[in-house]
């Protein structure tokens, strides 16, 4: 279903799961501009003039930049706790958004697409490896053929575990610790954890289920869905992918054959 265009009050909705309003407030708090503008310039070559396709597109940093620059940008998210975020910024009200799920949610248009993309870790929001296929397919969908798809995630940080330890620390400050724990090496699964400490020592506790998923990993599910890999990259600036790179950009093109 599409939104309205306009601003609309949230609350923690269940149907938000783990971006409800409490986590869109501060979506965007520690945001590098500089990073994602160097996605926003990556992403804009891409398109070449193309419309694209941002699935779970939340609050907006990346898709509204785009359609700054003249691309014409279409959005889906589950949460529309994230997507009012959008809307309240510059340009927010003209951007086409569909709430919907990343595996099943068609847009209109769809099979016209010269780009679609997927960032900031969101395919592991995905928690199955079959959901993550069905988000290939869906993209694959979305594209007319020649279209490329573009995924930016993390390579798991198992090699950071030492023996009997399970979790990894990716944030310290004086009131917050961001860590990730490895819950279940057999399935690939993991959580994002988040513990912070207002100025009257009250504690708060967040956690986000995740799958990790291998760079070869994702070029089966790109085969699978009719595409295959045509670049990778460690960053944005395009730097060379490595056996120690912590994350990678992966474009694949989809196949120009039914």
């Amino acid at each position: 279903m599409t939104d309205d265009l306009t601003p609309v009050p949230v609350s923690d909705a269940p149907e938000d799961g783990y971006f409800p309003e409490s986590v869109a407030a501060g979506y965007d708090e520690g945001e590098d501009p500089a990073r994602a503008d160097l996605a926003v310039e990556f992403l804009a070559a891409l398109a070449d003039g193309g419309p694209a396709l941002e699935l779970a597109v939340g609050t907006g940093r990346i898709a509204l930049p785009l359609a700054a620059r003249g691309v014409a940008v279409t959005g889906t998210d589950l949460s529309r706790a994230m997507v009012a975020r959008l809307r309240a910024k510059p340009g927010g009200t003209q951007l086409p958004v569909t709430i919907g799920d990343m595996t099943t949610t068609k847009v209109d248009g769809a099979g016209t697409f010269t780009l679609a993309y997927l960032v900031y870790n969101t395919i592991n929001n995905l928690t199955t490896q079959d959901a993550q296929v069905e988000a290939f397919r869906n993209a694959a969908d979305h594209l007319a053929p020649g279209g490329r798809f573009v995924v930016e995630v993390g390579v798991p940080a198992l090699r950071h575990l030492p023996p009997g330890q399970e979790a990894v620390i990716f944030g310290l400050s004086g009131d917050r610790v961001a860590f990730d724990r490895y819950d279940d090496l057999v399935h690939q699964r993991f959580s994002s954890n988040y513990v912070s400490v207002d100025a009257e020592g009250h504690g708060r506790f967040h956690t986000i289920p995740f799958r990790y998923v291998w760079p070869a990993e994702l070029d089966l599910m790109a085969r699978i869905a009719g595409m295959r890999l045509e670049q990778r990259y460690a960053d944005w600036e395009r730097a060379p992918f490595t056996s120690e790179s912590g994350s990678h950009v992966s474009v694949y093109v989809k196949e120009d054959k039914p």
